[in-house]
């Protein structure tokens, strides 16, 4: 039976940053929400959009992206109306992002329930995640910030954790908990302390509220950062739009909603969590990509593109990606991660797939902004 609309809802979808750790498929100008990371012919915008569809109505999705990609934005998802992609002059974090769509959707429509959801994750269980959506929809309605923490798997470094406590209480909500507190990436033997306890579910960076409840504690913990968004927002459907952005949005703080608000609200009791059931990947390496695509051969090697282009000989758990249009072949080595592109080529092991930053990094030491 096809779901309804979450009346009052509307969905918010920051897709900002560059992937720095799938390079050098992901770059600045083509980042990874960019992307068909998953072989299902939709990319990871794409795919994001279309769970959220069947919530918000044709009319309730909001993207608020870098003016890089604007134009690639509209091309992947052409029902959006030009009100419906919210431009950023540049990257300030999570906070600005998601604190502008808020803004701009209060002084449109007044007191609406927000939902912000990642460009770039992949999700299964659709009818679970609806499921999970709904509940925190309703624990938005009664005053909280709320979250849905994700079922921890294993003991991970790669991700946060949300601290669930007692039950909320809430009609509509009936798995909602109170949120103790969010932890950053772990290290090894506190992520098993974490997994072990039940307490923790990873966070997936999902936040709902109402766009009063968000604005008011951004208010109260970063008053400089709330009237910055608020002046963008009065000029936003105006003329004034772009000399108020140059303005006020260079000298906005930069800084994630974790730290601006949910971190000291849960302190305060006012953070809910709602578990989900649902199958969630940030795609944040080559390593995690790998769990994502299909095996290639009875070795579990993995290739995000033709497999016509790679061939392997006594070669086991590989990830490949061949982009260039020639042939990678792979002889006598395990878990290696080999990224072949026209201009940059990438070879490491699954181990150090987190470390791929690191090369970035060091690329622009080289002096090759280009490649990035």
């Amino acid at each position: 039976m096809p779901s309804s609309a979450i009346p009052g809802f509307h969905a918010v979808v920051p897709a900002g940053g560059s992937g720095t750790r799938l390079w050098p498929v992901s770059r600045a100008d083509h980042p990874k929400f960019l992307h068909d990371l998953t072989g299902s012919g939709r990319t990871l915008l794409q795919g994001t959009a279309d769970r959220l569809a069947p919530l918000t109505g044709a009319d309730g999705l909001l993207v608020v992206t870098g003016e890089r990609h604007v134009a690639a934005v509209r091309q992947q998802l052409p029902r959006l109306t030009a009100e419906q992609v919210l431009s950023e002059p540049s990257p300030r974090d999570s906070m600005a992002a998601i604190g502008l769509a808020a803004a701009v959707l209060e002084r449109r429509l007044g007191d609406v329930v927000l939902g912000s959801f990642a460009a770039d994750q992949v999700v299964s269980g659709r009818p679970a995640f609806e499921r999970s959506v709904r509940e925190a929809v309703e624990a938005a309605r009664a005053g909280y910030v709320t979250t849905i923490g994700i079922a921890a798997s294993r003991p991970s470094t790669a991700f946060g954790y949300v601290h669930g406590g007692d039950p909320l209480g809430v009609d509509g909500a009936p798995s909602a908990v109170h949120v103790r507190g969010f932890t950053e990436k772990p290290d090894a033997r506190t992520a098993r302390e974490y997994l072990a306890s039940g307490e923790y579910r990873w966070n997936a960076g999902i936040f709902v509220a109402t766009t009063g409840v968000l604005l008011g504690h951004l208010a109260e913990q970063r008053p400089a950062l709330h009237d910055g968004l608020r002046r963008v927002a009065q000029a936003w459907d105006t003329p004034d739009r772009d000399r108020v952005l140059a303005e006020v949005w260079p000298g906005l703080e930069k800084i994630a909603i974790d730290h601006a608000v949910a971190e000291p609200v849960a302190a305060a009791g006012g953070v809910a969590m709602v578990p989900g059931a649902f199958g969630w990947d940030d795609v944040g390496d080559f390593n995690s990509l790998a769990a994502l695509l299909p095996a290639d051969d009875d070795a579990g090697s993995k290739v995000l593109g033709d497999s016509a282009d790679v061939v392997r000989v006594q070669s086991a758990g590989s990830v490949v990606v061949p982009a260039a249009g020639r042939t990678v072949t792979l002889l006598g080595i395990d878990d290696v991660v080999v990224v072949d592109t026209p201009d940059a080529l990438l070879v490491t092991t699954r181990a150090r797939a987190q470390q791929v930053r690191q090369m970035v990094d060091a690329v622009r030491d080289h002096g090759r902004e280009d490649l990035l």
